[in-house]
């Protein structure tokens, strides 16, 4: 069968094909993420970002083929998670920028499509290492390149590709060698020849043959290393910069946006950057010891959203964790795995402190989120799968994330509750009143019970000129919040913080606890804290490095 050209309806099918058939191979793909750091799950990054291109495909049907990969490429871009997300996005929005203007492509096009996909690809990133979902990428279009030089056919130019892409990926540990030595290739790489696979089969209609990698006689099988994941290899003490950083831009002409530029001054924040620009929206991917720092810098230039921000370390933490309760022992087959509770707890947070101060309070699965870092229904169903519970209560500690919490509730197989708490000290009281020995009903009573026995305090600073309720504020000032409204601003942190305290202190209360920030030093937090024990001797005060970005002080009182 010769196909001299492709219609929107054969690539349309292309695009959904790839995507499912990458679907059903995410968890192959998420066993085999190994480099550069554990960062999510490439499978299930790869997988989310073509869903929400897919999503935006059947929103915008077309019968002009350049239309349907131009709605593809809009969806990747909103949808991009991770490394390999945002790669991939890139891939196929060079891809719909080659094609655009055809109503149908020939093999030529096709090919030349693919090359400059490539083009977009390595153009976004940082620095690009050989050995992944880029080497395969550009491979593919080469072998694609090469075929449509001698052939007018579409489907011998697309096998050539898959052919190509699969060549490439079994030579991935060849130019990684921690792929060889943990005995793997590359796990964006395999995704992409997924979705590559995907793509002739719904032109041909044959089921494309599954091929496994050996790489040497003792090498991990595919099969198994599902079940014994990559990252295991590494340790959580190798991780320098600590956080998976994404977040969009939408550009509001606050200052000159050029790429370039902007990606090298945002490269001192860390590393794994990639910077993927639209028209309107810049798609930010970093790792990060500072995630508040990147998100300042990034807001210079416009409105954040779809912001998302994951502790590496933690979840390195945790896959060992799994690992070794899955390690079977001799005494006893179940020996080492996590006991299953009546009542297991997600709470939402940011900061490594305030994590840890949650953990020793009784949660069993902490998500990294909060304000201007919103997790998505899917982060929390996620966390609370991960816990061996009869009834799951969650923690959103933001009221922008109470309906998420809300909507992965009723996801949930697992019978759950979500306690509306809207801060972190409302989370922090509900969670003194949890009391495993007590019904789901009755902790889900005393918990909403004990959020209205604490007072939220938060010092953040302005990023624009703005008057309300009187109070003139200035870009770069430092803002006091009690219980989410603006009381108190000034032009240093300490005096916001002292202000704010001063307007939230009323004879009756008894406690006070400051989780201090990731922008504040033990010396400064601790003057607070002296500060406020001389001015209020009666007051009992803890204090805490809560290491939270965004905001330099919490307060609790109570």
């Amino acid at each position: 069968m010769d196909m001299k050209e492709l219609n929107a309806k054969e690539l349309t099918k292309m695009y959904l094909t790839g995507a499912a058939t990458l679907s059903r191979h995410a968890a192959k793909v998420d066993a085999l993420n190994v480099f550069p750091v554990p960062d999510g799950d490439t499978g299930t990054n790869m997988n989310l970002t073509m869903t929400s291109g897919v999503a935006e495909l059947r929103k915008q049907p077309s019968v002009h083929a350049g239309r349907v990969a131009q709605s593809l490429s809009k969806g990747l871009l909103m949808g991009a998670r991770g490394n390999s997300g945002v790669i991939l996005s890139q891939i196929f929005r060079g891809f719909a920028k080659a094609v655009g203007d055809q109503e149908t492509i020939n093999a030529a096009q096709f090919a030349q499509a693919l090359t400059q996909g490539v083009s977009k690809a390595y153009d976004a990133v940082m620095k690009p290492v050989e050995g992944t979902i880029l080497t395969v990428a550009k491979d593919a279009a080469a072998g694609a390149e090469r075929a449509a030089r001698k052939s007018e056919d579409v489907l011998v130019v697309l096998k050539a590709a898959v052919d190509a892409a699969e060549e490439s990926l079994s030579r991935t540990p060849d130019l990684l060698p921690v792929l060889k030595e943990v005995g793997v290739v590359d796990s964006g790489g395999q995704g992409l020849v997924y979705i590559y696979s995907g793509f002739y089969q719904a032109l041909t209609g044959e089921e494309q043959v599954e091929k496994e990698t050996k790489l040497s006689e003792d090498a991990v099988d595919l099969q198994e290393f599902s079940q014994a994941k990559a990252q295991i290899h590494l340790k959580t003490e190798d991780i320098q910069y600590g956080y998976c950083t994404e977040f969009l831009v939408r550009l509001n002409n606050q200052l000159p946006f050029q790429q370039g530029r902007f990606r090298e001054d945002m490269s001192r924040f860390g590393d794994s950057l990639l910077v993927v620009a639209d028209e309107d929206l810049v798609k930010i991917h970093i790792h990060s010891e500072q995630p508040g720092d990147v998100l300042s810098f990034g807001q210079r230039y416009g409105e954040l959203i779809g912001i998302k921000i994951e502790n590496m370390r933690e979840q390195h933490a945790h896959i060992l964790s799994e690992e070794e309760d899955d390690e079977p022992s001799i005494e006893s087959p179940t020996a080492g795995r996590r006991p299953r509770h009546p009542i297991g707890v997600v709470a939402v947070v940011m900061g490594e402190g305030i994590s840890e101060i949650f953990k020793s309070l009784g949660v069993d699965e902490v998500v990294v989120g909060g304000q201007s870092m919103n997790p998505s229904t899917e982060d929390l169903v996620k966390a609370a799968s991960r816990v061996q519970a009869d009834h799951i209560l969650f923690l959103p500690n933001n009221k922008n994330v109470i309906m998420a919490a809300e909507q992965a509730r009723q996801m949930l197989d697992t019978p759950s509750s979500v306690i509306p708490s809207r801060s972190i000290p409302q989370g922090m009281a509900a969670m003194l009143g949890f009391r495993m020995d007590e019904s789901a009903e009755v902790n889900q009573e005393e918990m909403t019970k004990a959020l209205s026995l604490v007072k939220t305090g938060q010092v953040t600073f302005a990023v624009r000129d703005t008057k309300l309720d009187q109070i003139d504020i200035r870009e770069g000032d430092y803002l006091g919040l009690a219980n989410g409204e603006i009381v108190a601003t000034a032009p240093s942190v300490m005096e916001a913080a002292k202000h704010l305290l001063a307007k939230m202190l009323e004879e009756s209360d008894e406690i006070v606890t400051i989780l201090y920030g990731e922008d504040i030093t033990a010396e400064q937090a601790h003057a607070l804290q002296e500060h406020l024990q001389d001015q209020h001797p009666e007051l009992e005060v803890e204090c805490y490095a809560g290491g939270q970005p965004l905001y330099s002080f919490i307060f609790s009182v109570e």
